[in-house]
């Protein structure tokens, strides 16, 4: 009796790259290393985190990363609901008004709500 080797079927790989989108066209809060909770069962990433709710202190830029020159995604007007989901170095990374936009805020723009 002879038996024969199957290849295996082909391995298909993925890469994880640039922003994930929403279906109504917004970023969602997630980085390759962290992610909203609530999109838990939706994505995979190392860590999980819990929207710490926060108000902006004075009007201020929502920006693509966690430096001054980086790009304007938009501005923020003093009072606003802004979801810290990371602090790191002087900057917050989060959330408007809890399914906004998605990007990073001086630390000292904020306030605990």
């Amino acid at each position: 009796m002879s038996s024969q080797y199957t290849d295996s079927p082909a391995i298909q790989s993925f890469a994880l790259a640039g922003p994930s989108r929403h279906e109504r066209g917004t970023v969602l809060p997630v980085r390759g290393d962290l992610a909203h909770i609530r999109l838990a069962g939706e994505v995979f990433v190392p860590h999980y985190a819990v929207p710490m709710p926060h108000k902006l202190a004075s009007d201020c830029a929502l920006l693509s990363a966690a430096r001054d020159d980086a790009e304007v995604l938009g501005q923020l007007f003093e009072g606003s609901a802004f979801d810290v989901l990371d602090m790191a170095g002087g900057w917050a990374w989060g959330v408007v008004d809890g399914d906004g936009a998605v990007g990073y805020v001086a630390l000292d723009q904020l306030t605990q709500a």
